[in-house]
């Protein structure tokens, strides 16, 4: 058999109703200012990754969707080619 453990200070038991709801608020907005905070930081560093890269990639990348488009096209029944 294995001996009980006593309780760790996280784990308490009977808690009232506004105290609940008060802890998963602050727990529910600390995440969302993470999570904002956190997609400004990626957002910035490809913002700034992007500014740095050489612009002709955008050719290639515009040929390449070109090409999809056109076999999606061909190859679709339920599209039709307008010219």
């Amino acid at each position: 058999m294995s001996k009980q453990r006593p309780p760790q200070p996280f784990e308490r038991f009977g808690l009232k109703l506004p105290e609940i709801i008060f802890n998963n608020f602050i727990g529910g907005a600390s995440w969302a200012f993470g999570a904002t905070v956190g997609l400004a930081v990626i957002v910035t560093v490809l913002t700034l990754i992007v500014q740095n890269v050489d612009f002709n990639l955008i050719p290639v990348v515009g040929s390449f969707v070109s090409n999809v488009i056109d076999f999606v096209m061909q190859n679709n029944p339920n599209f039709h080619k307008t010219n």
